[in-house]
């Protein structure tokens, strides 16, 4: 009897871990907040399903995907996980060639997606759907609005227990009115925003939206809201000095906002290019962790991590930071001097490169090439110091500097700089011949 029963109660518990979540949207105390199974859940998220075992240390509780390409493989790791996910729906973008005028493509978007609605829906790992992505990027059919509509009301008409967000570029007073015109069966705002984030909490409110929203992008300072060099390329923020702001973000305008905001996904949980191959990825290429993470694990967990990231607090090049438009005499030696530290007194390993700057620069994330370092420019590489000629070829590179401390972290700055041909008064030229610039297709 007693084995009965326990087999009995393995299967109850186990059809409750199977369930499909039941998310509703409430007001308490003139706050909105997300319901689960009736609980109050604030969103701790991150945008991306790689290193889930990360995001669990540091306290997150939720991803984001943007299409639903392996959909069941990241629902069902993140049910493994104890994680939930807000399952993203490609909507089509005007400025990749989709015709919002097209009624028979419209269709067929929203007949394939009531297909994975139906597949998905009843996933114990889903919190909420996402239908579309800065649909609004770029475009001129607000005809699009319509179609996340059409969307949305489907969803609810086959799976009442998730809400539907929606998520442009950014906040704009014009798109939050056609969504709350065009698009009732949204139920949550989702904004992506970096540097004007702090222009969200009074915006909607001015806007007139009444429901929750979240930011469903936030991180460093955007490659086209920072400061340029005299040949306009964008000077980025070092882990340091995100770390900083990603602070100040979440306290000030996320966690800040009680009444309207239930969470957020910082973005991007993983590795890509896009402007360089650091500005918005929180890992480095193989895994290891910047400053930001350690403020994160902070913010979500109210303590420090046990070890915690270097810091490189200035580089300066030929004596000048990033933001004095470094100019460098092509085939010249010069010297580059980092500040650095780590609060846990670990060892440290230094690794400097010179990369081309990157001319394949695309908009909304879309997928760029990288650069890849040239060899055989540096004569020495000492620490937090490093001499190096300047590239032969005249044009626009960037000086990156990557510490690492032994324990899965690393810090990086970079610094733009430029090459001006060589007077041909300086005398020969350096006497080593430099390894070809190569450029991955």
């Amino acid at each position: 009897m007693n084995k009965l029963i326990t087999a009995l109660f393995l299967l109850i518990a186990c059809a409750a871990f199977t369930q499909p979540l039941n998310v509703k949207l409430a007001k308490q105390d003139g706050n909105w907040q997300m319901l689960v199974n009736g609980e109050p859940f604030y969103v701790k998220g991150a945008g991306g399903h790689v290193h889930q075992d990360k995001l669990i240390e540091i306290g997150g509780n939720t991803i984001r995907t943007w299409g639903i390409d392996n959909a069941k493989e990241i629902l069902d790791e993140a049910q493994r996980n104890g994680l939930k996910v807000m399952m993203g729906l490609w909507v089509q973008h005007e400025r990749h060639g989709f015709d919002y005028d097209d009624a028979v493509k419209v269709k067929a978007q929203l007949d394939g997606f009531r297909s994975a609605v139906m597949d998905l829906k009843n996933h114990p790992a889903l919190l909420m759907w996402g239908v579309g992505n800065e649909v609004d990027l770029f475009y001129k059919n607000t005809n699009v609005w319509y179609a996340v509509e059409d969307i949305a009301k489907m969803i609810k008409e086959i799976d009442p227990n998730h809400p539907t967000c929606t998520v442009t570029a950014g906040f704009d007073p014009i798109e939050a009115a056609l969504i709350m015109e065009r698009c009732p069966s949204i139920d949550i705002y989702g904004i992506n925003t970096y540097g004007d984030i702090g222009n969200v909490k009074e915006g909607v409110r001015k806007a007139g939206w009444k429901g929750p929203y979240m930011i469903t992008e936030w991180g460093p300072n955007g490659h086209w809201e920072v400061a340029k060099t005299n040949w306009n390329a964008p000077i980025e923020q070092s882990s340091f000095e995100k770390a900083d702001s990603y602070e100040e973000r979440y306290k000030k305008y996320i966690s800040g906002d009680q009444e309207m905001c239930i969470g957020s996904f910082v973005f991007l949980w993983g590795q890509k290019q896009e402007t360089t191959s650091t500005w918005y990825g929180l890992f480095s290429q193989d895994g290891k962790t910047a400053e930001p993470i350690d403020r994160l694990h902070k913010l979500w967990k109210g303590a420090e991590p046990r070890n915690r990231a270097p810091q490189v607090k200035s580089v300066l090049v030929d004596g000048k930071n990033k933001s004095q438009s470094v100019s460098l005499i092509a085939e010249e030696k010069y010297e580059a001097k980092i500040d650095v530290s780590d609060l846990d007194g670990d060892k440290l390993i230094y690794q400097w490169q010179i990369i081309p700057e990157s001319t394949d620069i695309k908009a909304g994330g879309d997928a760029e090439s990288a650069p890849l370092p040239i060899g055989g420019l540096f004569t020495k590489k000492k620490n937090e110091n490093a001499v190096f000629y300047a590239p032969a070829e005249v044009g626009h590179y960037r000086l990156f500097i990557f510490v690492y401390d032994g324990n899965g972290h690393y810090a990086y700055e970079n610094v733009p700089f430029a090459v001006t041909a060589r007077d041909p008064n300086l005398g020969p030229a350096r006497p080593v011949s430099f390894k070809k610039m190569e450029m991955k297709p």
